[in-house]
């Protein structure tokens, strides 16, 4: 699906091939910051899932908190956007990681103790998580040259990969001499590490010289409009939103149910989601040099391939055909991924680039609760089979429509813009 587009390589980008951005200090600096607020931001759901295990916690509790943070997270992303693109993006990484790290222990105290003290601290580290994330995304852009940014997304990508693969091991392992509040008070300590171990970028100045005159919402509005003026960015994100809202949400309830109840063994949900990571892990490592002649065209088609994982589920196959199915679709979401966040440092204006990343995250993380909502009423209604061949067709159709837009092809619209300029010529 994906070969099929590529015949030979790009012309190197200024600054491609040269030297590793992993041997660059600046980079190294905000690839470990990054790194640990994606460490902590994956751990804190296993931590309190462990919280349940040890009987801290009732299921009811669980929910609120995860609720709780979910609903920080989503209201701090269009804020730390504006936020980022108004002041330094260092400063709203460090105050933001802050934030999260102060409320790592407020967390640890109200935990099986006061609902509504716990329920806070969840919502203020799901703020400063969401805060950070277009703050980062901008960062990386100031950092590293454009020629060595692809490179610079695969190594970010590669560790929070990494990280969610050995992750729950080291919890169980620390789980076996902390208590959970203790593994909390540890979260609280990488959140220090990402506030504080960044360096600055090119652009440590206010970005947005009449700041004073636009309104907060005038502001996030102004990277709407940006958004807007890149055709390939609303296609793709409207095809990367259907996908996670349908075969997402379906592989997330309906796999342990097959696994539970067609193969009679919780072996084929961890295999399946072992082979996910395998698969996005071997993406993002063939991504950081793979320069394919039509990269929009080739991530669109990678996206694609998550259909793979709720069709494998449609139909009583071996469970081989189930993890190869699930490999697919963690490759193909790391071929998407990495090209995508590339060409939205390229083609977005730098001064808007934090508003218009905060509306991606907003989008796609915002949409993936809802899809878990309501796939499973859609199961019950219309039957596994009917619901995950649905989301399959979705899968494949999407990013299939965003290709048709012109300037989806390069994930750019420098190619359409030389069009222009010959035939007024």
């Amino acid at each position: 699906m994906i070969t099929i587009f590529i015949k030979g390589r790009a012309p190197r980008a200024p600054g491609a091939g040269g030297r590793s951005v992993l041997r660059d200090v600046a980079f190294l600096r905000l690839w470990c910051g990054a790194t640990a607020s994606g460490l902590a931001t994956w751990a804190l759901p296993f931590v309190l899932g462990l919280a349940v295990l040890e009987r801290v916690l009732t299921a009811a509790d669980l929910g609120l908190l995860l609720a709780a943070r979910t609903a920080g997270f989503l209201a701090a992303v269009p804020v730390g956007g504006v936020l980022a693109d108004r002041y330094a993006r260092r400063a709203v990484v460090l105050w933001s990681g802050l934030a999260a790290a102060a409320a790592a222990p407020l967390l640890a105290a109200g935990l099986g103790r006061s609902p509504a003290l716990a329920a806070a601290a969840a919502a203020v580290t799901g703020a400063g998580q969401g805060a950070c994330r277009p703050a980062f995304q901008a960062l990386t852009a100031e950092v590293v040259d454009e020629g060595r940014r692809q490179q610079a997304n695969a190594a970010t990508t590669l560790a929070v990969r990494v990280t969610t693969l050995a992750g729950p091991g080291l919890a169980v392992l620390l789980a076996a001499v902390l208590h959970v509040r203790g593994l909390l008070l540890g979260l609280g300590a990488l959140w220090l590490v990402a506030a504080l171990l960044p360096g600055s970028g090119a652009g440590g100045r206010p970005r947005t010289a009449a700041t004073g005159r636009v309104s907060f919402a005038g502001e996030f509005a102004e990277g709407v409009r940006e958004a807007r003026r890149h055709p390939w960015f609303v296609a793709g994100l409207g095809a990367l939103a259907a996908v996670i809202f349908t075969g997402y949400s379906a592989t997330g309830v309906a796999l342990p149910l097959v696994s539970r109840d067609r193969y009679g063994s919780e072996a084929v949900l961890a295999a399946a989601l072992s082979a996910y990571t395998a698969g996005a892990l071997a993406g993002a490592v063939a991504v950081a040099r793979w320069r394919p002649r039509a990269p929009g065209w080739t991530a669109l088609a990678a996206l694609a391939g998550y259909g793979a994982a709720p069709l494998s589920l449609v139909f009583p196959v071996h469970p081989a055909v189930v993890i190869a199915a699930y490999a697919v679709a963690g490759l193909g979401i790391e071929l998407f991924n990495v090209p995508w966040f590339t060409a939205v440092q390229r083609e977005v204006a730098p001064e808007r680039l934090a508003r218009v990343s905060s509306l991606d995250f907003l989008v796609s993380y915002g949409l993936a609760p809802v899809g878990l909502a309501l796939i499973a009423p859609a199961v019950g209604a219309f039957g596994t089979g009917p619901v995950l061949a649905g989301c399959a067709l979705v899968c494949f159709l999407a990013p299939a429509t965003a290709a048709l837009t012109p300037s989806a092809r390069d994930f750019s619209g420098r190619r359409a813009r030389v069009r222009r300029g010959v035939d007024q010529a």
